[in-house]
């Protein structure tokens, strides 16, 4: 999730990082956060200068009393700001979650390195690494072992769960299983 702090004081440099994933950026609607903020401003400040009366409605109650005079009018202040108070509240509240799904929805902001592109026939090669393998055979894809050995099943994981997903079987599933243990028992021991 990304701060909102960086929202507030930078819009446009979020909105044009956004756009370099795809333009025109479809991720923030810009005016409804805008709205959004400035309504919370708004609310915020209002709670905020209703503290600071009941504050001093207070220590003017606290005076007055101290003094033995009549208090009654500080004290029914007092109490109706108690009551805006909380109305202001619940809808600073309320705002604030709706900021929060905003938030929520934004992806993280690429690197400024990454090129522009609506998908990775953009990206550049950087380096490679070693030389890749020759063999005297078709090699085959990880999936493909895994289908002809009975391994994996991508058919019954779409049904369940979608696409994208597999179910893993028999000695592939306790190899994933260990690795995970493995991975886990390095990292907390």
């Amino acid at each position: 999730m990304l701060d909102i702090t960086l929202l507030r004081k930078d819009l446009d440099a979020v909105v044009a990082r956004l756009a370099t994933r795809k333009n025109p950026q479809p991720f923030l609607d810009v005016e409804r956060f805008r709205t959004l903020e400035s309504e919370r401003k708004r609310l915020q400040t209002g709670v905020e200068e209703l503290q600071a009366r009941r504050n001093a409605l207070s220590k003017q109650v606290g005076q007055l009393k101290s003094k033995g005079q009549d208090a009654s009018e500080p004290m029914a202040e007092v109490g109706r700001i108690a009551g805006q108070l909380s109305e202001g509240a619940a809808s600073l509240e309320l705002i604030q979650a709706e900021l929060n799904d905003v938030l929520m929805g934004l992806p993280n902001l690429p690197h400024a390195s990454v090129p522009k592109g609506a998908d990775e026939a953009a990206n550049q090669q950087v380096r490679i690494n070693g030389s890749k393998p020759s063999f005297t055979f078709k090699p085959k894809e990880h999936f493909e072992l895994g289908e002809g050995l009975g391994m994996m099943d991508f058919e019954t994981a779409a049904k369940v769960s979608g696409a994208r997903f597999v179910f893993l079987k028999g000695q592939l599933a306790r190899l994933e299983r260990a690795l995970a243990q493995f991975m886990l028992n390095t990292h907390t021991a």
